[in-house]
């Protein structure tokens, strides 16, 4: 058996009718949303998303790992949508630490980096469809920016620390297009995706996912 949960990130589409080969799977999946993780037969099977009237926007044939756990996220492209499967695989993180990372899915979007307001930046240059890898984090209150700067990124091994106090609430320097504040607990898996949250250039939304 595989573990999918589906998440609805095409902008502009009613909710959509989710069905995995023969059974259905969700029934009115909005935009910005997901279902939790089901249990699909392993093996390549037929994806088709669907208004609630019926009609058949896509069917893809898709790969389903025998253990794997994954989130297949609708899309938006220049022609229409597709479906871009991302692994979920994590190692478990102590209490002691967390693990996040951050995925844009938003079509509108440029390049992002996401940096803190004391110069850090934690992912540079994320791109549409790109998903980064799991960062270690320690507990605590963060603040994350968005923006598009020349800064380079901290090392990719490089875990993420919370900031000094004093820093909460500043912004950095560079024009930032979103934030998000988020207190991060011991144990956790989060997961941030990026989406469209309006026709103009970079206007994005979190969508949080927490997983144990």
């Amino acid at each position: 058996m595989s573990r999918v949960r589906f998440l609805n990130a095409a902008y502009g589409y009613p909710s959509f009718r989710i069905t995995v080969g023969n059974s259905r799977f969700a029934n009115r999946l909005r935009y910005a949303s997901v279902t939790g993780h089901g249990r699909v037969r392993a093996g390549y099977q037929t994806v088709t998303v669907a208004g609630p009237n019926g009609y058949v926007y896509l069917q893809k044939s898709m790969p389903f790992p025998v253990n794997g756990r994954t989130t297949i996220a609708v899309i938006n492209t220049a022609g229409g949508m597709d479906l871009l499967q991302v692994t979920d695989s994590c190692c478990p993180p102590s209490n002691r630490y967390a693990s996040f990372r951050v995925g844009n899915l938003a079509y509108n979007s440029g390049p992002i980096d996401v940096l803190m307001s004391d110069g850090r930046v934690v992912y540079g240059d994320l791109r549409f469809k790109e998903v980064a890898a799991f960062k270690r984090i320690v507990p605590g209150t963060y603040q994350f920016f968005y923006a598009d700067t020349n800064l380079a990124p901290m090392p990719a091994q490089m875990g993420i620390e919370p900031l000094d106090p004093a820093w909460l609430g500043v912004y950095p320097p560079q024009e930032t297009f979103g934030s998000l504040l988020l207190n991060v607990a011991g144990g956790e898996i989060y997961t941030i995706y990026l989406l469209q949250n309006g026709e103009g250039r970079n206007n994005i939304q979190n969508l949080i996912l927490v997983d144990r």
